[in-house]
């Protein structure tokens, strides 16, 4: 898969060197930058997936800085104390250079939902909304590196090579575990946990399975034998279930008509209501009620 980073900048003061080195591998970007800086370089930049920035290495005597929004302060970065910020997508960053003649950095930039297919688990959305500005991991610099110099080799080895390295690199700095043993059969964590949030945001129309495969990346057999390995019920079940919740808190809430409530939760009519409230309640929804409400 080839994945184009999205990004706005507003910037002075550089000059690339050799040009942009890209490389793609698998929802993975690499950029290799070597620019030229004037007496005073920076700018704005925001991405729109998120991305690590690596200094590889400067020259001069005064080092980049970089701040969080435009009346922060400054932060130095140091290519041997503090070379790798991982940045959230969106965040606005800001970088000021001064008394530097040169920088050489590297930015990987990523799509998250492929990088979580890839290893088999929905990435932590809190883990990608905070960032780590300026910080030093031998093991990551020196992925980093190896990255850098495949970028630049102009014989590049296979794409398994620099990809390996690309999401070895990602794991590393975004301290990810491996994935809990699933049963077997049964869908990812990722893809359960999308597919009941759908189901429950979605209970009061008629879902077809080949929504929730879509958003699963299945096709409607596999993703139908799948959800119930995991759950133990059918995706139609599941539904049902999300629509007798609600039923069941209006119940409690209100003293609404069950033809009210019927319409409310999504059943056809009040004799559809009553037929599935019973199936898997054990009573009737005027039973049920008084039971719970006395």
């Amino acid at each position: 898969m080839t994945f184009q980073p999205r990004m706005d900048n507003q910037i002075e003061g550089f000059s690339v060197m050799g040009g942009l080195r890209r490389r793609y591998w698998n929802g993975i970007t690499a950029d290799l930058w070597d620019v030229e800086c004037a007496p005073y370089a920076g700018g704005h930049y925001v991405a729109r997936d998120p991305r690590l920035f690596i200094l590889l290495g400067h020259r001069g005597r005064g080092r980049p800085a970089v701040r969080r929004s435009k009346d922060a302060c400054f932060e130095f970065q140091d290519s041997r104390q503090s070379p790798i910020s991982f940045v959230p997508a969106e965040m606005d960053l800001w970088m000021e250079i001064r008394e530097v003649e040169a920088v050489r950095h590297l930015d990987i930039h990523f799509d998250a939902d492929s990088v979580a297919r890839r290893l088999g688990d929905e990435l932590d959305p809190q883990r990608l909304q905070d960032p780590r500005l300026l910080f030093f991991d031998q093991k990551a610099f020196g992925l980093a590196e190896l990255i850098a110099a495949e970028v630049a080799n102009p014989d590049p080895l296979h794409d398994l090579y620099g990809d390996g390295l690309a999401l070895a690199l990602l794991i590393d700095v975004l301290k990810l575990t491996k994935a809990p043993t699933r049963k077997r059969g049964a869908l990812a964590p990722w893809q359960l946990r999308r597919a009941t949030a759908f189901i429950e945001a979605n209970c009061l129309r008629g879902i077809r399975l080949e929504e929730l495969a879509s958003l699963t990346g299945l096709s409607q057999s596999h993703f139908s034998h799948s959800f119930k390995a995991s759950t133990g019920i059918a995706p139609h079940d599941w539904q049902m279930r999300a629509r007798l919740e609600r039923a069941k808190s209006m119940l409690l809430r209100s003293d609404q008509p069950l033809t009210a409530i019927a319409a409310e939760s999504g059943f056809a009519d009040h004799a559809h209501f009553s037929r599935v409230f019973r199936r898997y309640m054990g009573a009737t929804p005027s039973r049920w009620r008084l039971i719970h409400k006395s």
